[in-house]
């Protein structure tokens, strides 16, 4: 027996208060082309909306078909994605615009250009008939071993953060796409991974980063992502997604919120592991969420979260009144963004690098009489796997120098080797007679890469050293692993560029 027939007709709710509960449920799916029978259930029964990554994309073309099917089945769907830029998005193969990640853009400082990224992410998005957005990121990076914020921030200042989150927040709406800020309270001041583990912010009310929330909230950002994270300060037992002090007291009475607030996806650990998914969804809408995420494609999942939320209904466990308030707000967003606009204008294709050339650091001079050192180099890209929850992947920054310098040569090493001294042995020895360069990103987390590059440089003292994650001692910096942002470094690297854009830490 499947999930649709769990529930007798005798004890089924009303048709409207059925319709009420499956508004607050976001899935994602498998496909590309063919919309699952389950899926197309949920749907009949009022589901809000539906979430797609890469494995629901393959080209433009196809992508706009699948929203319009979606969207045929219901018009007041939403479909939505994640699409914050730098590498951290699901529709490369689906062209979309080449944007630096955000730390890139905070590093500018330049709020026009900015707005201009975010217009080219909105824009494609419109033209690819999804109309939500789950960005931008809204946390400040505060940790410096903080796992899964970095570059996606816009920086360690919330006061710069807030001017970025405005920028964003506007160009996007002037496109009729729905942004949300994300994650309520803050993740940046975590040691933790929440996809992973628990996450933990120690810190007391007074010293949380809430400057760029209450600064996207006056912005009219009409959804906000909760984090899994748990602040003892304000609630000692719950998460911030699953806590109504924190998303009743502190997001709709002291910010002022009356947006769509959406979970962060409930089967990261941080809740399936200590709540599992079903119970999860039931305290979270509880709590003050207006809908839920379940962003995997087993589509089980999300029927046993719906269930346990349609008993918590029959049972009185779950307030018809907090539901019905929640399904309020998710109608009133999908009166506003479910629907694509019309004709879609045309975006800048030239914000995103223009963005990222004007983001790379490295020490003062290099760029300027050092342009064209490293012609003809040896390129060693140290990065870990992409994130499965995500990154596209498949950036490297060999391939963004070869771009540029067809007689470079080089590796992309994403893990740690068995033999590392044996590994940098061979690398020495087929760089021999040409400049040597030894990326990394974010070495501080990932050991292996500090022990990798520490061997090459005994062998190449002049190896030349790129940071593609935060800055990282002496080394060029990217302040990130986008597409742009590696371009960006490549043709610093290699001469191929902008003369002069370079300049130190500092400037």
């Amino acid at each position: 027996m499947t999930h649709a027939e769990h529930v007798p007709l005798s004890a089924a709710l009303p048709v409207d208060l059925d319709e009420t509960a499956h508004r607050c449920l976001v899935a994602g799916f498998e496909g590309t082309t063919v919309v699952p029978d389950t899926l197309k259930r949920l749907v009949d029964r009022g589901l809000g909306g539906v979430i797609l990554f890469t494995r629901n994309v393959r080209d433009a073309e196809q992508v706009r078909r699948l929203t319009d099917t979606l969207r045929a089945m219901r018009p007041d769907l939403l479909v939505g994605i994640d699409n914050e830029g730098g590498g951290i998005g699901h529709l490369v193969a689906a062209d979309a615009p080449d944007v630096p990640g955000n730390f890139a853009l905070g590093v500018v400082d330049d709020p026009g250009l900015t707005a201009r990224c975010a217009d080219a992410l909105a824009g494609h998005l419109a033209a690819l008939g999804i109309t939500a957005s789950y960005a931008p990121v809204a946390d400040v990076q505060l940790q410096p071993d903080n796992p899964i914020v970095r570059t996606r921030a816009f920086g360690t200042d919330p006061e710069l953060v807030s001017r970025h989150l405005r920028a964003w927040i506007e160009a996007t709406e002037a496109r009729g796409v729905a942004s949300c800020a994300k994650h309520f309270p803050g993740h940046g001041g975590t040691l933790t991974d929440s996809h992973h583990d628990v996450a933990v912010d120690p810190r007391p009310y007074d010293e949380l980063d809430l400057a760029p929330f209450r600064a996207a909230v006056a912005a009219g950002v009409p959804m906000l992502m909760s984090a899994h994270v748990v602040f003892p300060e304000l609630d000692a037992n719950r998460p911030a997604t699953l806590s109504r002090r924190i998303l009743g007291d502190l997001l709709r009475v002291d910010l002022g919120f009356e947006g769509v607030l959406v979970s962060d996806a409930l089967e990261m650990k941080a809740i399936a592991d200590r709540y599992g998914e079903a119970a999860g969804a039931r305290i979270a809408l509880a709590a003050g969420a207006d809908q839920v995420i379940v962003a995997v494609p087993d589509l089980e999942v999300t029927l046993s979260c719906r269930d346990e939320v349609l008993g918590a209904l029959r049972s009185g466990l779950l307030p018809e009144e907090r539901v019905l308030e929640a399904a309020g707000r998710v109608r009133r967003l999908a009166e506003r963004y479910a629907t694509p606009a019309g004709a879609v204008a045309a975006w800048d294709p030239e914000a995103g690098l223009e963005a990222a050339r004007r983001a790379v650091r490295g020490q003062d001079g290099f760029g300027r009489d050092g342009f064209g050192q490293v012609r003809g180099a040896h390129v060693v890209d140290l990065f870990p796997p992409p994130h499965p929850a995500l990154n596209w992947g498949g950036e490297d920054l060999l391939s963004e120098v070869r771009a540029v310098d067809p007689t470079a040569t080089g590796t992309a090493v994403t893990g740690e080797a068995a033999d590392p001294s044996s590994l940098a042995d061979g690398i020495a020895r087929v760089a021999a007679g040409a400049p040597l360069v030894v990326a990394t990103c974010d070495a501080d987390l990932h050991p292996w890469q500090r022990h990798l590059r520490a061997a090459l440089l005994t062998r190449r003292p002049d190896a030349v050293q790129v940071a593609t994650g935060l800055p990282d001692g002496e080394a060029l910096c990217s302040y990130g692993r986008g597409r742009a942002n590696l371009r960006a470094a490549a043709e610093v690297l290699t001469g191929v560029g902008v003369v002069g854009q370079v300049r130190g830490q500092g400037g």
